[in-house]
C-alpha cells in the first residue's frame, strides 16, 4: 500500500500540525477535572488514539500537549522524532523497524515537551499511531508559530524554522 491508499483506506483528515489522521479510540471511561492535574481544564475521556500518516512532502510541526503521548510504528519508512525539553535541551528519536540503526517501533514523548516529525527517505511515508492519556483534547494542544518558538529556543533556531508552518 502506498500513501494515498492508506489515507483512502482508513478515512484520514488533514491534521492541523501537519500530516493525516483519524481518530480510532477515545475511551468512554471519563477522568473527572478533579482527579487530574490543576493543568487540565475540564474533564477527559480516559484515553485516545488516532492512525497518523506522513509523508516526505507532509511534516508534523512542533507542536506540545499535556500528556504523554506514545507513538507505535507500524509502516513506510523511517520516521525522525525531534523533541525540545521544557528546559531547552534538543533530541531525535528514529522510529521505524531498522532496530540494527538504532530505531524503535514504539517511543513515548514526555508531556510538555515540543516535538515534530519528518519522514527521512525522498517520495515515502510513515504510518504510525498515537496514544494518550489522558485522552487527547485540542484545549491541552499548543501550535506555535515559528517566532514564538525561536524567540523561545533561539539556539534551535535552525531545525524549528525547518519544521514549522508559519
Amino acid at each position: 500500500m502506498v500513501a494515498k491508499e492508506i489515507i483512502k483506506h482508513f478515512q484520514l483528515q488533514e491534521h492541523p500540525e501537519g500530516g493525516f489522521y483519524k481518530e480510532t479510540y477515545r475511551s468512554d471511561i471519563i477522568a473527572k477535572s478533579k482527579n487530574l492535574a490543576n493543568e487540565f481544564d475540564g474533564d477527559r475521556n480516559l484515553c485516545t488514539s488516532i492512525l497518523f500518516l506522513l509523508t516526505s512532502e507532509k511534516f508534523s510541526a512542533f507542536h506540545k500537549i499535556k500528556q504523554d503521548e506514545i507513538w507505535h510504528f507500524y509502516k513506510g519508512t523511517t520516521l525522525k522524532l525531534h523533541l525540545i525539553s521544557p528546559e531547552g535541551n534538543y533530541s531525535f528519536q528514529l522510529i521505524g523497524t531498522n532496530f540494527n540503526l538504532g530505531e524503535i517501533p514504539q517511543f513515548t514523548v514526555p508531556a510538555h515537551w515540543y516535538f515534530a516529525a519528518e519522514v527521512l527517505q525522498q517520495n515515502s511515508f510513515s504510518f504510525v499511531g498515537c496514544t494518550v492519556s489522558p485522552g487527547f483534547d485540542f484545549r491541552d494542544f499548543t501550535l506555535p508559530s515559528c517566532k514564538e518558538l525561536v524567540k523561545e529556543f533561539p539556539q534551535h533556531q535552525s531545525i524549528i524554522k525547518k519544521l514549522t508552518h508559519h
